[in-house]
């Protein structure tokens, strides 16, 4: 955060020649010597170290905000028409940063998350969609919904251009998210046909990218939109992102940190499950769900009367870790750093170095020794094989019909083949063993693989087989060398 896009309560120095109110990328631009200040903010706010940091403290991704004039020195036209126009001085320079950014997390082995935080117009009210207007424009003029398509459509042909072109290539973008935290009130039919057509206009230039989609905190309504894509599109790598804070409401403010960690924790609550559903409809589809910001952030009043803060915030995280763990492909926690230090629920630094954040919870486990090689576990996979392939003959046995169980076993093998074939991808003296995260995506792929091999019939069973294989075989590595 405020890396690109600026928020004054992350990082303040920027705003103290920035235009009133001075709260938004648009004040800073128009304020005095704000080339001067962006650049050299740009190119102090995350240096080597900070790279060298986060990969030593586990983290394999990061999602970036910038904003769509940041593209300018790439492609002018991108500032044409909106309030950026006259600014492409000021904003030229972003493009060399965005570019090495990607660079940078990959020669400390991080992926990235580009995310279109600020599209023409605003696509909500808050200052960090560009400009500090509360009236967003992008639904009410249909120009800026277009436009923002061909913006996305120029950053995703000079991003991938640049990524190939690149010595070595980079293989390190993970996604482009189209569009962050939309607000379209009485415009749900404008945005997703916008994410249509968007999807188709990237899908052409780079059919292999993921693209996520904000739920709008409306969660389901969403999912149903993207598994009908998925169903339309089979090729298409969609990922669902929902933002999950609980320091806002007036039920956040009246809930204690340990009402708030339970509330987390136990399955038959609300959210764990919209969780479960979310997470099993998108990986049924083809998708992913991902948990885009979250925190350790508490209301004051969450804290009251709590004797020991710190624990309370730790239980807290734990059980947002847990059940991200448990359903989620990813997580991004909001924000890496503050220019303020000492804020342990919104600083992941502060919050790391505090003990709040239980460095031994990330989803890449830390391990002793790499895993074994594949073929060094084939005698446990088989045995773990042949034990599913009983248990799932006999229990559809009960259930007349025409079976191929034979598809459940080369599904079963493929996933837990697959679980040690991303366990030894890591180079040498690597502490973390890398796991699947996408596995919905992942499960498309091979099954197409299959289909292609073996044909088309009962593929069900091979889903199955996969699953439960791809299991078994994570829970091998854990007990092996975790």
């Amino acid at each position: 955060g405020s890396w690109f896009v600026l928020e004054r309560w992350i990082s303040d120095s920027p705003f103290h020649g920035a235009a009133s109110p001075a709260q938004s990328d648009l004040d800073v631009a128009t304020g005095t010597h704000a080339q001067e200040t962006l650049e050299h903010h740009w190119d102090t706010w995350i240096t080597d170290a900070d790279w060298a940091w986060l990969a030593e403290k586990g983290i394999n991704t990061v999602r970036i905000p910038i904003g769509y004039y940041h593209i300018c020195g790439a492609d002018p036209s991108v500032l044409d028409g909106t309030d950026f126009a006259n600014l492409a001085p000021i904003f030229a320079g972003a493009w060399a940063r965005v570019t090495n950014a990607l660079a940078s997390a990959h020669r400390s082995g991080i992926g990235v998350l580009f995310d279109l935080h600020a599209a023409p117009g605003k696509q909500n009210a808050d200052a960090h969609s560009g400009t500090s207007s509360t009236s967003p424009a992008f639904f009410a003029d249909l120009e800026n919904m277009a436009r923002t398509t061909r913006i996305l459509a120029a950053f995703v042909a000079h991003l991938t251009a640049f990524a190939r072109a690149h010595d070595p290539p980079l293989p390190n973008l993970v996604g482009v998210e189209l569009l962050n935290e939309p607000q379209p009130r009485g415009h749900g039919t404008a945005l997703k046909a916008w994410y249509r057509e968007v999807f188709r206009t990237v899908h052409a230039i780079d059919p292999d990218l993921p693209m996520y989609v904000g739920d709008a905190w409306c969660t389901d309504e969403y999912v149903g939109f993207l598994k009908a894509e998925l169903e339309r599109d089979a090729a298409q790598f969609a990922v669902l992102d929902h933002h999950l804070y609980r320091c806002f409401t007036p039920e956040d403010i009246t809930a204690s940190a340990a009402e708030h960690a339970q509330r987390l924790r136990e399955e038959s609550e609300g959210t764990p499950q919209m969780f479960a559903r979310v997470a099993g409809e998108m990986e049924g589809a083809g998708g992913a769900l991902v948990v885009g910001e979250w925190s350790a952030a508490l209301n004051p009043g969450s804290l009251r009367g709590t004797g020991d803060e710190r624990a309370a915030k730790r239980k807290f995280v734990e059980a947002q870790l847990n059940l991200y763990a448990r359903h989620c492909a990813g997580w991004f926690f909001w924000t890496y750093k503050k220019e303020s230090g000492g804020d342990t629920g919104w600083s992941f630094r502060d919050a790391m170095d505090a003990g709040v954040f239980p460095v031994e919870s990330f989803m890449r486990r830390v391990a002793g020794e790499h895993a074994e090689g594949v073929g060094a576990s084939e005698f446990r996979r088989d045995q773990a094989r042949d034990g599913a392939l009983g248990a799932h003959a006999g229990y559809w046995q009960q259930f007349p019909g025409n079976y191929e169980h034979w598809r459940f076993a080369e599904g079963f093998t493929r996933g837990w083949d697959d679980a040690y074939l991303f366990a030894s991808i890591a180079p040498a003296g690597e502490p973390y063993v890398e796991e699947i995260g996408f596995v919905g995506p992942w499960k498309k792929r091979r099954l197409r693989e299959h289909v292609a091999e073996k044909g088309g019939s009962n593929l069900w069973e091979f889903e199955h087989g996969f699953l439960q294989g791809l299991r078994g075989g994570t829970a091998d590595i854990a007990a092996a060398v975790c």
